[in-house]
């Protein structure tokens, strides 16, 4: 089958925590096949990649695959926490955007949901 490398966000979604300096996303697929594939390809090291430059030193990543999903809980990425970091986004809720757009995978036709925009890649 066909895949074409496109940002995650074309089969998933994703939520993002905070406690303290630790950020917490979660990546969430539309759909089983899109689940397989983040299972199988989304790493630590894939994440720690994505973050490394905004201070990241460690990534856990914990499988919830009645939901579909994967948590990664991610070190030290948000500049000190609330109370201390100078940045905009001191809850870090952008870092799921960040994610949801810098993570690229291979992905088919048979993971994109039906009203996705993406399906015309596969035309």
């Amino acid at each position: 089958m066909k895949t074409i490398n496109l940002p995650v966000h074309a089969i998933a979604h994703a939520r993002a925590g905070d406690k303290g300096d630790v950020s917490n996303i979660s990546l969430i697929a539309y759909l089983d096949n899109g689940w397989d594939l983040i299972n199988n390809l989304v790493t630590e090291d894939k994440i720690q990649s994505i973050f490394k430059r905004l201070g990241s030193t460690k990534v856990d990543r914990y499988e919830l695959p009645n939901l579909k999903a994967l948590n990664f809980v991610i070190h030290s990425v948000l500049g000190g926490g609330v109370n201390s970091s100078l940045r905009l986004d001191r809850h870090g809720k952008t870092l799921s955007s960040h994610l949801l757009l810098e993570l690229v995978l291979p992905i088919t036709k048979d993971m994109i949901p039906l009203n996705s925009p993406y399906l015309e890649k596969f035309i």
